[in-house]
């Protein structure tokens, strides 16, 4: 009979999931696609194309707004359970609050390690195709970032014609062994700078130790400086800002190409933070069931759905803010990025621990 009960909670707990995660999919393709169309009017194409492009973003929002899809889950499982007596049976058989709510929330625990090992590797993929597709419609092509093995690889469209900029390391607001090539119009090389040390701190980058060639028909004339200064449109704080999405990389590469990544330059704070973010998701499931439990279980009563509806809100826009706060002081060096991905948990946690057994006494 136990294994019976455990089951019908659990499969009916999933089956809420899932018509949770069907509204907000929908909600979220609504909503999207007006920006997709907005980003593409000026092309010529099929409303496909846009549908498209949404049907490859939603996925990846989907997972950031896990913690709160399975909170309104929690929430209207227990509500109809508690509505249509089913709840007051449970106890009859001796099932506690305390049972009730632990084996709802393991199973969103286990969601949550699902959702990491196999659903976040596909909605990567899914992310890497949606920003090299919108990559090709983008007007903004003239001035390119990017990271790979070499380094890193700047081009810059100027006044004069273009600049091309690789850096054989970079360490944070520091680049080394840094080579500028300035062309003109018709791409044909105006000079040649290099540089032992280039600080990217702000927009004006100081070089450091530098050799600049210039090219002029034919001749070329050849001057060596201590210091040297260049405009880019492009600063230490701008650079890391293209390198912080990481929907566009699964749990799994994280944790296998961990190193490779910060070889490449990518920043270890930043690193730090998408990892422990993803790591901490199947925990924050777990608690944000806690929630749901304390507000929902709390009495075995039919009540009013709409004022169950009014807190739920409040309480995610609440646990929202202050996920937005812990990153806010992650960012601003006040605590570590790593630790501002656990904080919220930990105290919702503290907060559920005691709500928890308050309910199960009742």
């Amino acid at each position: 009979m136990n294994k019976i009960l455990s089951q019908y909670l659990v499969l009916g707990f999933l089956k809420t999931f899932l018509k949770v995660i069907l509204i907000f999919y929908c909600f979220g393709i609504i909503l999207n696609l007006f920006e997709e169309i907005e980003f593409l009017k000026n092309i010529d194409n099929s409303i496909l194309l846009p549908l498209t492009l949404t049907s490859l973003y939603i996925p990846s929002m989907m997972i950031k707004l896990l913690p709160f899809i399975i909170f309104i889950s929690g929430m209207w499982f227990l509500l109809s359970l508690r509505n249509n007596k089913d709840l007051l049976s449970l106890k009859v058989f001796g099932y506690s609050n305390f049972r009730i709510f632990f084996i709802l929330a393991f199973t969103s625990f286990v969601i949550g390690w699902f959702v990491l090992f196999a659903v976040n590797p596909l909605t990567s993929t899914m992310m890497k195709y949606y920003e090299q597709t919108k990559s090709e419609y983008s007007l903004d092509l003239d001035h390119l970032v990017t990271i790979n093995k070499n380094g890193l690889w700047i081009k810059e469209n100027l006044d004069f014609g273009n600049r091309i900029i690789h850096a054989e390391e970079t360490n944070d607001n520091i680049l080394r062994d840094v080579t500028i090539f300035n062309l003109d119009n018709n791409n044909n090389i105006i000079s040649k700078i290099h540089s032992k040390l280039s600080n990217i701190d702000d927009n004006e980058w100081q070089l450091n130790k530098v050799e600049i060639i210039k090219f002029n028909n034919g001749m070329t004339q050849r001057e060596k400086r201590e210091t040297y200064s260049i405009y880019s449109n492009y600063n230490y704080e701008k650079i890391t800002s293209l390198f912080k999405n990481f929907d566009t990389m699964s749990f799994i590469d994280l944790m296998l190409n961990y190193k490779e990544l910060q070889n490449k330059g990518y920043n270890k704070s930043y690193l730090d933070q998408n990892l422990n973010s993803k790591l901490s998701l199947p925990f924050f499931l777990f608690v944000m069931t806690a929630v749901a439990s304390i507000l929902t279980m709390n009495t075995l009563k039919k009540s009013n759905n709409f004022t169950f509806i009014v807190v739920g809100l409040i309480s995610c826009v609440l646990i929202y803010y202050f996920k937005d706060l812990s990153f806010a002081l992650g960012q601003t060096n006040r605590i570590s990025l790593s630790l501002a991905s656990w904080m919220p948990i930990i105290a919702i946690g503290v907060f559920s621990s005691i709500g928890i057994l308050q309910i199960n006494e009742k």
